[in-house]
């Protein structure tokens, strides 16, 4: 108790400026605005959509293959500063960094056709005459006379209604030859007087990779007057066929002088064209039955969770993420189960949808929970999915898009992914199956002629305990190195072999879970005693790079500070190794800058924590906006100081608006947004890969989670914080169901077998979660 009151004395007097910022920002007290029947007007798809959150504002349905958008001529898509629209593309993949997707965009225009750069013959438009909802979107353009575009989408169509000028020469642009990423062919053929159908191979995401084959059939609600196709800046009226590894596309014009409007319906597939032509036959409807059923969708997903409380901005701002967490991994197979699998074969998912689209780096942490627990018949089909990347294809993914893998960012992230899935129950049947694709690529390398680089520096980690730092040195493959992150690398495939050992034990495999739980400790051995901080090592031992862990290198996208909390799988043993409790709040404060953070959290936020979207190295600071730092909000749980906890997650939420720049970073195909999803609601996967979930306090005062009896047999829990706002934000006492509840973790079997989880809530810091047996959820590898 004398503690809290000496730690009272130093908090109390920045509590009133804390709830004055996040009460203006969104934290605002209970009784204001009720959230309304509907909760798919809560969403703005236009958050994010400036200052590099690289999300879209276009439609799309919950994991929809098409997501149906327009491109400004942002490298991702669409910037919401900018004024002119070049296209509508079928797809995209909603935060991520580099150019993907944007293809077929399409452009309604009129007049003679000209131009075929579509940055040329892009349509002026504004926001004032835009707007976009949960499956629908539609914008005025005010080039060509002024036409007015609509977009609706099913799971592997996309619809869209162009209301023209009336003019015998309303033109619709099908570019095929011009997509966000770098496109190496493509052909386009009008099939008769209302169809047109292409092929579209490109590759490329942050770095060359193989290429990829998307099919496309469009069809229109009434025959063209003309036609035509493009080669280059070559226009060809009247042909209806054209191959180029440029600019190419096709034309059709209509004459609207009667009837204004037209309706193009566009399928895709990654099988074939027959494939994309069973999706068109099998998602037939109208325009407005579309849109409709999108509506319908949507508000299925989001009333999976129902908040109350808090102001009108925060709901929009939970919500909206809520949505984009809905959004990937894609739908990959046909209509009828035809998915092209890894190894560029035809192959049929019988029993279970296929998904693709894996930036595993990134959503192991947050999102691959937020949808086990919302989502968990759809998160066993991609778990799933995932497994047949491996039997495909012969190994598993590490960032994959579409047919092909990237290799993008570094580590092994595939194994917290599939262990999460083994630990919330979504494997049954197929425990031993992903077991055995685990240990492979624990245990080793793709082959040379392999396109999967996996985890590439696994006989130098097994044999010497680290991935050296070797910044010259890779794979020979496209995507990135371990070896040039070798610090951080070493960690990454740490944590995974802490994981793997809690499933290796768990179904039996005893001998492989000491040796994979001996090497989950391998952190150790990047850690330099002299700085107190982890730092890269050559292949001969020597520490490299500067000492100033600033300024330290082979660490990705981060610097030795921000990599610092990255032992999820060992946080008892890495708090000992810094020196104990109080040594790790110390560092922890400087990391977080916990002072001027009680006198001005959002200002600390904005301007101490973050610097530029991209800004990620020559700091010492927090970086909310990238993911190395996402769990480090929760290491104060592991060193009795879980108030602390709360502080910085609810300053990194004001980060969180529901404007054009409201995410900080990119969204990441939802992990992101699902960092504030469970942030507010106050359940956190502070152990990813495995079933722990940290507590803080929730900023809704309660939250109803609509779950699925299949996986969860109570059907629901409902999470309370009477009177939580800025002000009253610490946590006095929490109860589970009926019991006092002391610890700073739950577990997955425990939310499952719970109807409530209750927080008392007050102004100041309580003994809650202090105790020595109430912190550090334990080891995943097991005591050592």
């Amino acid at each position: 108790m004398r503690r809290t009151r000496q730690l009272w004395s130093r908090t109390g007097a920045a509590a009133l400026a804390f709830a004055a910022v996040l009460g203006a920002a969104a934290f605002a007290p209970a009784h204001q605005d009720a959230v309304p029947p509907g909760l798919t007007p809560l969403v703005n798809p236009f958050i994010g959509t400036q200052n590099e959150g690289n999300t879209f504002p276009g439609a799309a349905v919950p994991f929809g293959m098409v997501q149906l958008s327009p491109d400004t001529g942002h490298d991702t898509g669409y910037d919401y500063k900018d004024s002119r629209i070049r296209g509508f593309g079928a797809v995209h993949l909603s935060g991520v960094g580099c150019r993907l997707g944007g293809d077929l965009p399409v452009l309604p225009t009129t007049g003679e056709v000209k131009e075929t750069d579509n940055a040329r013959y892009a349509a002026a438009f504004s926001h004032r005459d835009e707007v976009a909802s949960p499956g629908y979107y539609r914008a005025r353009l005010s080039s060509y006379g002024g036409i007015t575009a609509e977009l609706t989408a099913g799971t592997r169509t996309g619809r869209m209604r162009y209301t023209f000028p009336a003019t015998d020469k309303a033109n619709v642009l099908l570019n095929s030859g011009q997509s966000l990423h770098r496109t190496v062919s493509t052909t386009v053929e009008v099939v008769d007087d209302r169809t047109v159908r292409t092929a579209i191979t490109g590759r490329g995401f942050c770095q060359d990779t193989r290429p990829y084959t998307l099919y496309t059939i469009t069809r229109f609600d009434r025959p063209f007057t003309a036609h035509g196709t493009w080669n280059g800046s070559r226009v060809r009226a009247g042909s209806r066929a054209s191959t180029s590894a440029g600019r190419n596309g096709a034309w059709v014009r209509f004459d609207t002088r009667r009837e204004k409007t037209v309706t193009a319906t566009t399928a895709i597939s990654y099988v074939d064209a027959a494939g994309a032509e069973r999706n068109l036959r099998s998602e037939k409807g109208s325009f407005d039955r579309t849109v409709q059923s999108a509506r319908a969708a949507w508000e299925a997903r989001l009333r999976t969770v129902r908040a109350q409380g808090g102001s009108r901005a925060l709901q929009r701002a939970f919500y909206s993420a809520l949505y984009r967490a809905f959004l990937a991994p894609n739908v990959g197979s046909d209509a009828d189960g035809r998915y092209r699998g890894w190894d560029q074969r035809v192959h049929r998912a019988d029993g279970f949808t296929y998904y693709q689209n894996w930036s595993l780096w990134d959503t192991y942490r947050t999102q691959a929970q937020l949808l086990a627990l919302l989502a968990p018949r759809e998160s066993r089909d991609m778990a799933l999915s995932v497994l047949r990347v491996d039997a495909d294809g012969g190994w598993l993914p590490k960032w994959g898009y579409g047919t092909v893998e990237t290799n993008i960012m570094t580590g092994d992230p595939v194994t917290p992914f599939l262990t999460n899935a083994y630990e919330q129950g979504l494997l049954a049947g197929h425990e031993e199956e992903a077991y055995r694709a685990l240990r492979k690529n624990a245990d080793g390398v793709p082959p040379p002629d392999s396109p999967y680089a996996g985890r590439e520096a696994n006989a130098e980690y097994i044999k010497g305990g680290y991935v050296p730092c070797e910044p010259n040195r890779s794979a020979g493959k496209p995507g990135d190195s371990d070896f040039r992150q070798g610090a951080s690398a070493t960690l990454e495939y740490a944590l995974a072999d802490g994981v793997l050992a809690r499933m290796a034990r768990a179904l039996g495999h005893r001998a492989d879970a000491e040796r994979y739980a001996a090497r989950a400790g391998a952190y150790r051995n990047v850690f330099d005693r002299e700085t107190g901080f982890f730092r890269a090592r050559t292949s001969s031992g020597d520490f490299t790079g500067p000492a100033d862990p600033a300024r330290s290198v082979c660490f990705h996208e981060g610097t030795a500070w921000q990599y610092q909390w990255l032992v999820p799988q060992d946080m008892p043993g890495m708090v000992r190794l810094i020196g104990g409790r109080s040594a790790a709040n110390s560092r922890l404060d400087s990391f977080f800058a916990y002072e001027r953070l009680l006198a001005d959290p959002a200002g600390t936020a904005r301007t101490v924590w973050v610097h530029g979207p991209y800004d990620y190295y020559n700091a010492d600071k927090y970086n909310p906006q990238n993911e190395p730092d996402l769990l480090a909000p929760y290491a104060y749980l592991s060193t009795g100081q879980p108030w602390k906890t709360t502080d910085v997650v609810h300053a990194a939420l004001t980060l969180f608006t529901d404007g054009p720049d409201g995410i900080t970073g990119n969204d990441d195909l939802g992990t992101m947004s699902s960092w504030m999803v469970l942030s507010a609601i106050g359940i956190y996967p502070v152990q990813p890969g495995t079933d722990l979930w940290g507590l803080s306090t929730p900023v809704f005062d309660r939250v109803e989670l609509q779950l699925d009896r299949r996986w969860y047999p109570r059907g629901g829990l409902t999470v309370t914080a009477p009177g939580t706002s800025a002000k009253d934000r610490y946590i006095q006492s929490v109860r589970l169901d009926t019991s006092a509840y002391e610890r700073t973790y739950v577990t997955t079997r425990q939310l499952k077998d719970a109807r409530r989880l209750d927080f008392a809530v007050g102004a100041r810091p309580s003994g809650w979660g202090t105790g020595q047996t109430a912190v550090a959820p334990p080891s995943a590898a097991g005591p050592r």
